[in-house]
Formats: C-alpha cells, structure tokens, sequence
C-alpha cells in the first residue's frame, strides 16, 4: 500500500503539534519554577533578524491548517494572531489541531495533481499537490517547529528529542 497524502500530513501534523504543546508546557513551567517572566522566553530569537518563538509556533500552525485546507479544497480559517502567553499559543495548537482533526482521508487523498495557486506579495506560486506538501507544507511545518523547539532548548528548558518526537 502507498502512503498517502492524508496519512502524510494530518496524522503526522497532529502528532507534532501535541508535542509541540507539551514542550510550551515545559516552557510555563521552567519559567514559573525560575520565576522567569514567559515573555523571556516567547520574544526570544537566536538571530535578530528572525521570527520569535511566538511567531514561530503561529507559523507553523498556520502553515499545516493552511497546507490540508488547500489539498481538500476548502477555505482556510484565519486565525488572529494574538497570543501572548503559553497558554494562548498551546489554545492555538489545540484549535489547530481540532481543525486538521475535521478532516477526513477522502478529502484530501487523490489531491497529488491538484493544482494550487498560492498569492504572495509579489508573485503568484503554482504547483500541483503532491509537490506543494512535500516541498513547501511539511518543510516549513517542521523548520518552524523546531525553531521553537530550538529557542527553547537554548533558553535553558529541559527538553530533548524524546519531547520533540513523542512516545
């Protein structure tokens, strides 16, 4: 049997994103037990010129909603971008993945040749399902997930591949 597109994306996003929230959970908690203020660590970057971990989270969760709604061919819901605290960015990740969560297999398999049309600023990105996930969804899913796994790490939370990964 294949794997198919469904089985490559929701599952998968899913898992990591409720990972992705016990790791914030960690996060709350070195802070509460350091008495370090969580904007410490939620403007936190490891290069000015990027994105804070706040950003990071929002990033990645906008892209899988945003990547499964384009192979189903359905409106992508827009999520305000608001969060100042763990506790509102792991509201985030719970209301993203009630939302990959509605997704059935049969919406989304068979979107290999799809075409999708992405609007950027300055340009128009066309490419055809398949491509679109394994080139620009799951990449960018993964790289802003674990630059904020990242961040936090560097900020002294005791995480490690096992938290990242899940059991």
């Amino acid at each position: 049997m294949s794997l198919s597109m469904y089985s490559a994306s929701v599952p998968v996003a899913i898992r990591i994103l409720n990972n992705l929230s016990v790791i914030l959970g960690k996060a709350a908690a070195h802070c509460e037990t350091r008495k370090i203020d969580e904007a410490a660590l939620l403007n936190s970057r490891i290069f000015p010129d990027m994105f804070p971990l706040t950003r990071q989270v929002q990033i990645a969760c906008d892209m899988i909603k945003g990547g499964a709604s384009r192979l189903a061919g359905v409106e992508i819901p827009r999520f305000e971008d608001t969060e100042a605290s763990f506790a509102e960015l792991q509201a985030r990740i719970a209301k993203t993945v009630d939302y990959l969560s509605t997704f059935k297999p049969e919406q989304i398999d068979g979107s290999e040749g799809r075409d999708i049309s992405i609007k950027m600023r300055d340009r128009v990105v066309e490419s055809k399902g398949q491509q679109y996930l394994t080139e620009a969804v799951l990449p960018n899913f993964f790289f802003h997930v674990t630059t904020a796994y990242n961040l936090l790490r560097h900020g002294g939370v005791e995480i490690g591949k096992r938290d990242y990964l899940g059991t």
